[in-house]
């Protein structure tokens, strides 16, 4: 496939992609489901996050010392992490739809600073990631290369920050006391 068709594809997809998840999270209402037997997905998804984090770390530590197949070998495991953890998600909102984060103080415009910078960096990220996979698979590894110095930091960037939304939203996220 030509360079300039697989972008377009790859636009295609990103747009697809994010409007689906921006109806799922502001216009779906969830469904009426025992969500009781999925409870264990936001651990989960938080785990996928971090597994997602700790390849891409490892998979630039291994390019910088030039095992490239290690390297695309862990960049493919970030890629596997990412994905099950976009399942993971999309299921858990579909059952349970959107959590609401009832902190009040200096720790709410925090969790509202990560978590938007976390939602705008995902939706840019995925066309990157896509991208990058798609010049190492055609071996541009020119374009390759020079994409990937900008979608690795996003790509940890959005896997932290998603950890960190989780453990606000799931161990953070009680009201204070009363007195």
């Amino acid at each position: 496939m030509q360079p300039r068709t697989a972008l377009i594809w790859i636009g295609v997809v990103s747009v697809l992609a994010v409007a689906g998840l921006f109806w799922l999270i502001y216009g779906f209402e969830g469904v009426a489901a025992d969500t009781e037997a999925f409870a264990f997905l936001p651990a989960l998804n938080a785990f996928l996050n971090a597994a997602s984090a700790t390849f891409v770390i490892l998979g630039i530590i291994k390019i910088k010392a030039g095992q490239k197949r290690t390297h695309g070998m862990l960049m493919m495991a970030a890629t596997v992490a990412s994905a099950l953890f976009l399942v993971g998600y999309l299921l858990h909102h579909s059952l349970h739809g959107d959590t609401r984060f009832v902190r009040e103080g200096l720790i709410r415009p925090v969790y509202f600073f990560i978590l938007i910078t976390h939602i705008v960096l995902a939706v840019v990220v995925l066309p990157m990631v896509l991208s990058t996979l798609y010049f190492a698979a055609a071996k541009r590894w020119e374009s390759h290369k020079r994409l990937a110095r900008w979608t690795y930091p996003v790509w940890i960037y959005v896997s932290v920050t998603g950890v960190l939304v989780f453990v606000f939203l799931r161990m953070l996220n009680t009201p204070p006391p009363v007195f």
